[in-house]
């Protein structure tokens, strides 16, 4: 199978707030690549923020960068050292590539690899676009009745799976998520998977309580703009009727952070997901006297399997989670409705092969 045409539409970011398509040539692939005609490309926070900030942390858009790094594709040409893969396989991309060399890479915890190639993260390339090359290995075939759509939240599910295998979330865990959005829903689903009895989720915005409550969360707690740190803490405790054993914030928010510590049993763990500021005053001396334990989490590291198989089994639903379709000459008005937030969009599908139907 090759490409039909030489129509390579790219979504390229320049600098803030200049986002723009062009084309671009269709890559070649290595003898350890495939080249994928792109099908469905979700829409991810730190998207939108390289559009509207130009940078997340040290991470910096010096120069013109193809963004998008939660996707799925068609295997349309293989290199000739691939043979798990073939011309017109569905397959899902692990957008992170490892050296496979260091000692992070052969201990198994490639997604700390000082060399890593990450999809979408300055100077890196991501994949938003009608053609793309990629490692082969780090393709994940699609069983049938797996959608590309469900293929491409397999990046965002597995930071979820992999706060849950880091957090030792198992039968009988009494969860907190503080944040509501795609990763705070995903860790969600992850939870109850992991077989947690509990889970309350915290937001302060209520339709998303009101999705996490029809994919079940146990309890939300709708929370309000002045608030204080012990009032939370008293609600979820109070809700739950026990302190969680686990809390995972999943807004990078310094509030939910204190949280987060302060919440969880003596004992427990406070896992911090999301990405926020570098410094933060947190209540330190709290966790210390009860022995929570503090865990960061970074992306995901040999979770796509396991996400893979708990959306194939039936047992993680995320259909409910994209909320809205658009074509990849769609692309700004896409972007516009993840960065404005009119119609409640939680996760926003581009759709990159010309032929797609809604």
């Amino acid at each position: 199978m090759a490409p039909v045409s030489q129509d390579n539409l790219t979504a390229v970011l320049y600098g803030i707030n200049d986002l723009r398509l062009e084309q671009r040539p269709i890559p070649v692939p290595n003898d350890d690549q495939v080249l994928l005609r792109m099908e469905a490309v979700g829409i991810c926070g730190s998207d939108v923020h390289y559009l509207v900030k130009g940078y997340i942390g040290h991470f910096v858009v010096r120069q013109p960068m193809i963004v998008g790094h939660e996707a799925s594709g068609t295997v349309v040409k293989v290199g000739k050292n691939v043979t798990h893969l073939k011309p017109g396989d569905r397959v899902a991309i692990e957008p992170g590539v490892s050296c496979r060399r260091c000692s992070y890479c052969k201990e198994g915890r490639y997604h700390l690899c000082p060399g890593m190639v990450f999809c979408a993260t300055p100077p890196v390339h991501g994949n938003l676009a009608r053609y793309y090359i990629h490692d082969a290995d780090f393709c994940f075939k699609l069983p049938d009745h797996v959608s590309f759509e469900e293929g491409a939240i397999l990046e965002p599910l597995s930071v979820g799976v992999h706060g849950c295998k880091r957090a030792g979330v198992k039968v009988g865990s009494v969860v907190l998520v503080l944040g509501a959005g795609p990763i705070g829903l995903v860790t969600l689903l992850a939870a109850k998977a992991f077989g947690a009895s509990k889970v309350l989720i915290t937001d302060i915005l209520q339709h998303r309580l009101d999705l996490a409550k029809e994919l079940g969360a146990d309890h939300v707690l709708l929370v309000e703009k002045d608030a204080s740190d012990e009032s939370i803490v008293k609600k979820v405790h109070e809700m739950l009727g026990e302190e969680p054993t686990i809390s995972m914030d999943c807004s990078g928010a310094e509030q939910s952070v204190r949280v987060a510590i302060q919440a969880t049993k003596s004992g427990g763990c406070a896992l911090l997901i999301g990405m926020g500021q570098s410094e933060m005053k947190l209540p330190l001396a709290n966790a210390l006297i009860r022995e929570v334990d503090i865990r960061g989490v970074f992306r995901y590291c040999n979770d796509y399997p396991t996400s893979l198989d708990l959306i194939a089994t039936g047992k993680i639903n995320v259909k409910r989670l994209v909320t809205h379709h658009y074509t990849l000459e769609q692309t700004l008005e896409a972007f516009e409705t993840a960065k404005t937030g009119v119609g409640n969009p939680i996760k926003v599908m581009i759709h990159a092969n010309p032929d797609w139907k809604p």
